[in-house]
């Protein structure tokens, strides 16, 4: 592939296994259909900009095509990075229906709570969307006449997962295909933390002093809609580290600060976690099965949160049950959290919303 971009910090962005498997899955598409090898391709990312990745295998016949992608990671240290993405593409009976499945290397989900089917690919929905979306533009019309089946696979995809957390979340056999927007940005460094930095001195140097701290680029979009009168300078990705944030923030005369993220890094400030990464910190069954019971959970009820899968399993026990108050009272932990770790010096809120940007909890306090 070309080049990934520089970010902010100056460190190489790579990118994410679902971009590189819509990669192989369009350039496998268009040569099934033309019948001629390739030596790259271009697709869109989830964000919107296109890129071209080259093509590490690119074989094919009548029937099937089969096209790879080596993934690069970047600076961002990685258990994927130099994973090959691979998609072989075949002709289905359907006209008009592109299926997708997975192949050796790719996890299949056998326990609830990761918003994806049990039993099904361990594909999350932006990278089956992208994926999905390419393999349909490559086909143009010829997908009128006939459907196609677009199976992913990763060859050390096995090995690569004992690396991760797959295995405790109850994705067996493979990797996740993963990616909200496409591109790996650098969070665990240190050159990250002075982007931080860079972020709130550039923040006061435009006059705000409240400044609203996300975990990431689809928390910062859903935080700029809900404060949508601060200035785009006071959105501030801090990615895992909230407690460094937190401290430069106080250390330089930050007022307010607004913590805006999902159910799982939410759940980990509140008990007190001031780096989220998921290698490094779990969410706190315990902790949030007792805030379950402060808002009149049964004890029941209280068992099966401690036996969840994920934040998001809780988040959907919660709404399963209609506990009241649950994720408010979350959001207000975390600002305790907060403000404990800068002995009080900064007003702390925190905006809580589900995983479609909709806000379900908020505290603040001074």
């Amino acid at each position: 592939m070309l080049e990934p971009p520089k970010d902010k910090s100056k460190l190489r962005t790579g990118f994410t296994t679902g971009a590189c498997s819509a990669a192989a899955a369009k350039a496998a598409t268009l040569a099934l259909i033309g019948q001629s090898p390739l030596a790259e391709v271009e697709i869109t990312l989830p964000i919107g900009r296109k890129t071209v990745f080259k093509l590490e295998k690119c074989v094919f016949n009548a029937n099937e095509a089969t096209c790879s992608v080596v993934k690069d990671a970047g600076d961002d240290p990685d258990c994927t990075d130099g994973a090959e993405l691979t998609a072989t593409v075949s002709w289905l009976g359907e006209p008009g229906v592109v299926v997708l499945e997975r192949g050796p290397g790719v996890g299949v989900v056998t326990k609830p709570g990761l918003g994806l089917d049990v039993g099904g690919p361990a594909i999350n929905p932006i990278p089956r969307k992208n994926i999905t979306e390419m393999t349909r533009e490559a086909a143009g019309a010829a997908l009128e006449r006939a459907g196609i089946r677009v199976i992913i696979s990763v060859p050390q995809g096995t090995e690569m997962a004992k690396k991760t957390l797959n295995a405790r979340l109850g994705i067996i056999g493979g990797i996740s295909i993963l990616g909200t927007t496409g591109i790996v940005v650098p969070f665990s460094t240190a050159a990250y933390r002075a982007s931080i930095d860079q972020g709130i001195d550039v923040t006061l140097t435009a006059g705000c002093d409240h400044i609203v701290l996300t975990t990431g680029g689809r928390s910062e979009e859903y935080a700029m809609r809900l404060l949508p009168d601060l200035k785009e300078e006071a959105f501030i990705q801090m990615g895992d580290f909230v407690g460094h944030a937190l401290k430069y923030a106080a250390k330089k005369g930050i007022r307010k600060v607004t913590i805006c993220g999902m159910p799982g890094k939410l759940s980990k400030i509140a008990a007190g976690t001031m780096m989220t990464h998921a290698k490094g910190s779990q969410v706190d069954l315990e902790l949030l099965a007792r805030i379950a019971v402060e808002c009149g959970a049964s004890d029941s009820v209280a068992q099966e949160i401690k036996a969840a899968n994920t934040a998001r399993h809780v988040s959907e026990l919660v709404a399963q049950y209609g506990i009241t108050g649950f994720f408010d009272r979350v959001c207000r932990r975390a600002c305790e959290a907060c403000r404990a770790h800068v002995s009080g010096a900064l007003t702390v809120a925190a905006f809580l919303t589900d995983f479609d940007g909709k806000l379900i909890g908020r505290w603040e306090i001074a």
